[in-house]
């Protein structure tokens, strides 16, 4: 079933949350686990809004929401480390998603050069400082200097997230 794109000239004040959730839910995005350090305790949360911002200097950008309750922990620390998920680590993504719970419980993990956690099997992880935030919504956009970066697990292809849904392909 076709759906009504929004016409030339109309206020986005018509556009609502389910139908923007809708159209975008069409556009397929990894999935990463943000991850840094709140003293000796190991914080997370999951993103699927990730994207490479500049090669030069090299910039890396996401999007936490507002509502999150990890987002102010790991912001505290300044160092971050962006897990790129891979097709078999759906469990994770739902782990880090939920407020209240111990995200880290069972999760094999190993503290990366800046001290965030690294997450074991991921695809790749992008270590990083956190330069700049900005107000987007409800949501904050997050400005990341890049300090290293790793290729890590290649046995899978990576987690996607669309439609609602979680799949992958090698």
């Amino acid at each position: 079933m076709q759906r009504t794109l929004p016409r030339p000239g109309r206020q986005s004040a018509d556009v609502s949350a389910d139908d923007l959730r809708n159209v975008m839910g069409h556009f397929a995005t990894g999935v990463a686990i943000i991850t840094a350090r709140d003293g000796d305790e190991p914080v997370g949360l999951t993103c699927q809004s990730v994207v490479s911002v500049s090669l030069e200097p090299p910039l890396i950008a996401f999007c936490p929401a507002k509502s999150s309750s990890s987002w102010p922990r790991l912001r505290n620390s300044g160092d971050v480390c962006i897990n790129v998920l891979s097709g078999p680590q759906g469990r994770l993504c739902r782990q880090f998603s939920r407020s209240g719970t111990d995200k880290f419980a069972g999760v094999a993990h190993s503290p990366a050069g800046n001290g965030a956690p690294v997450i074991h099997e991921a695809l790749a992880h992008v270590e990083a400082t956190v330069d700049a935030e900005h107000d987007a919504g409800d949501h904050t956009i997050v400005v990341c200097r890049v300090t290293d970066l790793v290729i890590g697990s290649v046995d899978h292809g990576p987690l996607l997230f669309y439609r609602g849904g979680f799949g992958n392909f090698h």
